[in-house]
């Protein structure tokens, strides 16, 4: 995929585990919510593996380790290896290794996964704005019971000129109670204390994509993911293509009103779209038609007709409304188009 605006999902003869060598999958919201394994995903992961395609488990959350995340999806019956999955506790220690002296000292704000990776790269872990020599303060998703006052430490080191990084900025997290506050929103409270601006790494910045690439070596690599600001952004920073699922926070009319960077190259359901091929979307009069359905754009409404499956109509809106936002985001009003779809 390239910068270009793209004004359509993509169509696949082959299979999308077949058309690529590796799947570098989103957790949260993809793969599990709140821990519990998202429907079709367990036996969709088994069928692409078993079909030839790797699997990378690439997730923006930096509280739990690699190991620990291995062992969560092996309990969902998804067997994995420790390597096959990239954190962006990972990339950000690899980001902050390249900037500090070696055994540096790193004030922590966040959970395990950020203390073995800045380990990993030779760094020490510390607790205490007060440490004498601290060389950097880096913040991650520390989980629902994250106190205060460890932001309080942050933006005590901070405000001293301590430079500061970020795993990442994801200011929501898909739980199994709903939408909850990420580690973004976490950041943005140091933020607002310190009038300061983190490193990030994690998606969709390039710190992120560069560590997958290194730990996975993919060459025909596909982007899988729920988020279009971090998920589909990265995989278009990236260069890559992207399928995104409708299990976790992107919803149609998030899509629909995607510019460029946010659109990704596929839209399906849920994981067992990577086991099918994707349905072209074609020119149909003044508009455009996937499966059963026709949509078009103009005086100030999106149109849909027809009949079919839900996630077709979707893609036809998609080809409609990106097409007339050009390289905008889309202002039409696609409500009761959506409506027709039930997505």
């Amino acid at each position: 995929m390239t910068r270009r605006s793209r004004t359509s999902p993509a169509g696949s003869e082959l299979a999308l585990h077949q058309a690529y060598d590796t799947a570098l999958l989103d957790l949260d919201g993809v793969v599990y919510a709140g821990g519990e394994a998202i429907g079709y995903a367990v036996e969709s992961l088994a069928a692409a593996r078993a079909g030839g395609m790797h699997l990378a488990y690439v997730t923006n959350n930096a509280l739990r380790t690699p190991d620990a995340v291995a062992a969560h999806l092996a309990e969902l019956g998804i067997p994995t290896e420790a390597a096959e999955v990239i954190t962006s506790a990972q990339a950000v220690a690899r980001l902050i290794s390249e900037q500090v002296a070696p055994g540096a000292k790193v004030l922590v704000i966040g959970g395990e996964g950020l203390r073995v990776a800045l380990r990993e790269r030779g760094l020490v872990p510390v607790d205490s704005a007060d440490e004498e020599g601290l060389a950097a303060v880096v913040q991650g998703y520390g989980g629902p019971e994250l106190p205060w006052g460890r932001l309080a430490e942050a933006s005590f080191a901070v405000n001293r000129g301590v430079p500061w990084y970020a795993s990442n900025t994801d200011l929501t997290i898909p739980t199994g109670r709903g939408i909850g506050p990420g580690n973004g929103a976490a950041v943005e409270v140091v933020r607002i204390a310190t009038g300061a601006e983190p490193q990030v790494a994690g998606k969709p910045l390039p710190p992120m994509h560069r560590e997958t690439v290194l730990r996975t070596g993919a060459e025909r690599p596909l982007v899988v993911g729920d988020r279009l600001d971090t998920d589909i952004e990265g995989a278009f920073n990236g260069e890559v293509d992207s399928l995104l699922v409708l299990t976790g926070i992107a919803d149609g009319a998030q899509l629909l009103r995607a510019e460029p960077r946010h659109r990704p190259t596929y839209v399906d359901r849920d994981l067992r779209g990577l086991l099918t091929g994707q349905p072209e979307v074609t020119a149909a009069g003044e508009g455009f038609g996937c499966g059963g359905w026709s949509a078009v754009a103009g005086d100030g409404v999106l149109e849909l007709h027809g009949a079919g499956d839900p996630v077709d109509g979707l893609r036809a809106l998609c080809a409609a409304a990106w097409t007339w936002a050009g390289d905008g985001s889309c202002t039409l009003d696609a409500g009761k188009a959506l409506a027709r779809t039930g997505l």
